[in-house]
């Protein structure tokens, strides 16, 4: 368990929501605890889409409370019909994420004596806006979010384990439990990464003024992401089909020496993106051309066979695929590091 920056900034706005509440004398501030705890997000866009939504939601449901106290009343089953129609009206509206905050406000608003008027209900609705503004000013003043180092840190660390995993995988060479565990932290990594470039590419269409990001570099993190998730789908179909084969050591050479050159060219182009690679002398696609190569050969030598055979041609399938992923890769990436290299001599 880590404590992340999201960790923080939540005991942060919990604590900021209920100084405030105390120096402006308000009551229960329990309350506003709780708007903050609902309110932090993980990026900048979404605190301020999460905030706009809560803001909406939570200001018609406490209207709606105050409507219904004033003509109707505040008992037991009257407050659970009006949390229904508030859960219907907020999924019509599609901000399903606000229906748990919006409902405490209206328990906290119908919840007061009915002889404390509606001015006390009010009150009650203003301390949760203190919590929701809370929550805002830390996640956006705090630790401010820095998902695109979080997306290269964790691509080097979803490469590395996937490499190991692929170059050991035809020649079977890891433990089970080694295998098990490395490569749930690889399904669980990649899922990760793929929230972490959700993200980035939220901030860059949504709040490209507060935050601009250039856009090529966002479509070579997105085929960094699709090149990896390619590696992953490989390991998977090789798992799956090579050990049901009928192989022979020739078959398992010609896998792991193709799989070995795909992976030396994925880490370089991973490198020149960096720019740690020299730009001149570039001959990294001879063995994308031979996993062409590769793929047919496979389907002519078994490709009259049939049987377990054809689990190969699957196999050789999926590694062409992956090279042609890490091939687009490598043109994105020089397209890029040309524009780069542009912006920097101007």
């Amino acid at each position: 368990m880590t404590l992340g920056p999201r960790v923080v900034k939540t005991g942060m706005a919990v604590t900021l929501a209920l100084y405030i509440c105390a120096l402006f004398d308000l009551e229960p501030a329990i309350f506003a605890g709780v708007a903050a705890i609902f309110t932090v997000q993980p990026s900048i866009y979404r605190t301020w889409k999460h905030v706009l939504d809560q803001v909406i939601t939570n200001t018609m449901g406490a209207a709606i409370a105050l409507f219904v106290i004033y003509f109707i009343g505040n008992e037991p089953i009257i407050i659970g019909i009006v949390m229904i129609f508030v859960i219907l009206i907020s999924l019509k509206l599609k901000m399903e994420s606000t229906i748990s905050l919006t409902l405490v406000t209206i328990l906290a608003v119908m919840g007061a004596p009915s002889h404390e008027g509606l001015l006390y209900a009010a009150n009650r609705f203003l301390i949760i806006l203190v919590g929701i503004g809370s929550a805002f000013i830390v996640n956006i003043t705090i630790y401010p979010p820095k998902y695109k180092k979080n997306f290269i840190d964790k691509s080097e660390t979803v490469f590395q384990n996937m490499s190991l995993l692929l170059r050991t995988a035809i020649s079977n060479e890891l433990t089970e439990k080694s295998f098990q565990d490395d490569y749930s932290k690889l399904k669980e990594d990649l899922k990760q990464l793929g929230e972490f470039f959700k993200i980035l590419d939220e901030e860059r269409a949504k709040m490209s003024r507060l935050n601009p990001q250039d856009a090529r570099e966002i479509v070579v993190f997105k085929q960094m992401l699709k090149c990896l998730q390619k590696g992953q789908e490989l390991l998977e179909i090789i798992e799956e089909h090579y050990f049901q084969s009928d192989t022979n050591e020739e078959d398992g050479r010609l896998f792991d020496q193709q799989i070995e050159e795909l992976i030396k060219c994925h880490e370089y182009f991973l490198l020149k993106y960096e720019g740690k690679i020299r730009e001149e002398g570039d001959n990294d696609h001879e063995a994308l051309i031979e996993s062409g190569l590769f793929l047919g050969l496979l389907m002519e030598k078994y490709r009259n066979e049939g049987g377990d055979k054809l689990r190969l041609v699957v196999i050789g399938s999926s590694v062409f695929e992956y090279a042609f992923q890490l091939q687009r890769l490598n043109q994105l990436i020089e397209q890029y590091r040309k524009t780069l290299r542009k912006s920097e001599a101007a």
